[in-house]
């Protein structure tokens, strides 16, 4: 169990330090940026779409490569356990949209269950940067 909770631990923070890091040069980037402010969100919001699906995958590959060693359990389903179908699984698990299609079983399910909350709070981070950045600019009218 504590080499599920590190691993686990090691995924999760790979996916925060990418998304911080992702603000950070957004926050750079933006000021420069020589457009109207509206157009900056714009590129904020697509940015911030960037490096969710960037995370999203990092669980696909932590899933894929779970999936295939032993002892970690084994996604089930109408899958191949390919890569694309840990993405597909990813994608379902991080916005928490769970289709059911995919089932993790054994020591898998612990790593789906912290994607879910992880999502979570990296979507609601990106909401709050974006409403910060919005508001920055629309009271200085």
């Amino acid at each position: 169990m504590f080499y599920v909770t590190l691993i686990n631990s090691l995924v999760v923070s790979v996916a925060v330090v990418v998304h911080y890091e992702s603000l950070y040069l957004v926050t750079l980037f933006i000021p420069k940026m020589q457009i109207k402010h509206r157009y900056r969100i714009v590129f904020g919001v697509f940015a911030a779409l960037s490096a969710h699906a960037l995370e999203i995958w990092i669980f696909a590959l932590a899933y894929f490569l779970m999936n295939r060693a032993a002892g970690w359990g084994n996604l089930s389903g109408n899958i191949d356990g390919g890569l694309m179908d840990c993405g597909y699984f990813s994608f379902t698990v991080f916005t928490t949209l769970g289709f059911g299609d995919i089932e993790p079983l054994g020591h898998l399910r612990y790593l789906t269950g912290i994607e879910s909350l992880t999502g979570l709070v990296l979507i609601s981070w990106s909401a709050s940067f974006l409403f910060y950045e919005m508001q920055r600019h629309w009271n200085t009218r």
